[in-house]
């Protein structure tokens, strides 16, 4: 073969290129997957919180039928846990209430793997993570407490706005008579919500919420937080 006639035989492609789009492809691909896997509750129960799969349970109930809280005791409506409720009703997942702030969940995930968190125990399961209140779900995000249930995304209403739907009531449970509450004082997430305005007033218990519970049946529970 002469010097010209291997000048003019075609260059063969360099593999480089080929493999490193190939990789960068296979990148960006996984990392959408896992973004997305990101925003479901199965992620929460298989990298970070041990004890997840009750609070799983508590969120595919059905409302209207009968469910188990996440202590295992029986809810008779899954409609009063409002995990499920928003769930069905407004095809809410675990990041709408649990803001999802990345220093936050680093923090979380230091806690998890050096085991630095606590858990309730009971004869159910082997372990349940502590009830959180509203102030720490909004805290990380440097929202308010009530912009945890009262924002443009949920309910995009004032304290007022709120009390003036429930005006019909026997017990309008958004008027503050008293001290003001946070929202997750009634609705709780994991477990059946509770009627606060029961402690005192016997009678509000003739109006009680599907599948809610009196102050005295709710401190009667195994292992409420």
């Amino acid at each position: 073969m002469t010097t010209e006639e291997k000048k003019a035989s075609p260059k063969r492609p360099k593999k480089a290129p080929v493999i490193i789009g190939v990789v960068a492809a296979i990148v960006v691909v996984a990392g959408a997957g896992m973004w997305v896997w990101h925003e479901q509750p199965s992620f929460c129960g298989a990298i970070c919180h041990v004890p997840m799969d009750p609070y799983l349970e508590t969120y595919e109930a059905e409302p209207g039928q009968a469910g188990t809280d996440k202590w295992g005791n029986e809810v008779t409506d899954a409609a009063a846990m409002t995990a499920a409720y928003h769930r069905a009703e407004a095809d809410s997942s675990c990041l709408d209430c649990h803001t999802p702030v990345l220093s936050e969940q680093v923090s979380e995930g230091i806690n998890w793997v050096s085991g630095n968190y606590e858990v309730v125990l009971n004869d159910t399961y082997d372990g349940v993570l502590l009830e959180r209140s509203a102030s720490p779900l909004t805290e990380a995000s440097g929202a308010e407490k009530d912009e945890l249930c009262l924002n443009e995304s949920c309910h995009p209403m004032t304290r007022e706005e709120l009390a003036e739907k429930t005006a019909d009531r026997a017990f309008n449970p958004h008027v503050i008579q008293h001290d003001k509450l946070d929202c997750t004082t009634c609705h709780k997430a994991h477990r059946a919500s509770v009627y606060y305005c029961t402690q005192c007033h016997d009678e509000a218990e003739d109006d009680l919420p599907a599948g809610w519970l009196s102050m005295k049946e709710a401190g009667a529970l195994p292992a409420t937080a």
